[in-house]
């Protein structure tokens, strides 16, 4: 009966960390929205306010962790509860930086004002965004349901993700060779790519962690990496 008691009590706790990494989530997924749409339509009050909010996401990140220590000196956790525990915080953790990656995007904004845009190349980079932005609702429905296959398949689109960056760098630097007046906008465009790519990076460990809080192991293959362009800041 002692058991069962704190196995429920437990149950009860992780359930409240979870809601939290969903809250957390949503959060992630509209400043990835409102960064892009900022990023679109150069609005700098959109993008001022992803910049702000990013502080909710913090704050949810220590929040969870606080619960999570809290779980684990009050209940002892063993085997397939502490792996769900350490989950949770390692999949609060990579939340937390694609969500510094959408403000790090919102920031580049007021620095693209009165820039022309550069025919086809923001596009390219907008729908790297949305890619990046679809995997993250999958994985946390995946997340939910518990669902190996789901976050299997999430994990591998981070190649998708990564062949994008590498045509959005080919295509930035053309634009740059063929007009010298495009090498301001291109750099700052260079750099949102290469944030967005990482993003992609993070959802997917975000996946993997999926895999391991259900399943008690991780990939053990290596997932599938576009052949990633050499330089990270042009």
């Amino acid at each position: 009966m002692q058991e069962q008691h704190i196995s429920t009590a437990f149950d009860r706790d992780l359930e409240g960390i979870q809601s939290n990494i969903m809250k957390m989530g949503g959060l992630v997924e509209a400043a990835m929205t409102d960064s892009a749409r900022a990023l679109n339509d150069r609005d700098v009050e959109l993008a001022e306010r992803v910049r702000a909010d990013d502080k909710k996401i913090d704050a949810l990140e220590m929040l969870i962790n606080e619960d999570c220590a809290r779980l684990i000196a009050l209940r002892a956790p063993m085997a397939s509860d502490l792996r769900a525990v350490l989950s949770v915080m390692k999949i609060a953790g990579a939340l937390e930086r694609v969500g510094d990656y959408a403000k790090n995007l919102a920031k580049r904004t007021s620095l693209l004002i009165g820039s022309a845009t550069i025919e086809g190349l923001e596009g390219s980079l907008l729908r790297m965004i949305k890619e990046v932005e679809a995997m993250l609702g999958d994985v946390l429905n995946a997340y939910v349901a518990r669902d190996t296959n789901l976050a299997e398949a999430v994990r591998l689109r981070d190649h998708t993700v990564d062949q994008m960056y590498n045509g959005l760098f080919r295509e930035i630097l053309t634009h740059m060779m063929e007009d010298p007046r495009n090498i301001s906008t291109c750099m700052h465009l260079h750099f949102i790519a290469k944030n967005v790519e990482r993003m992609g990076d993070h959802v997917t460990n975000i996946a993997e962690q999926v895999i391991y809080a259900v399943s008690g192991e991780l990939p053990e293959d290596a997932r599938p990496k576009g052949i990633l362009a050499v330089a990270d800041d042009l």
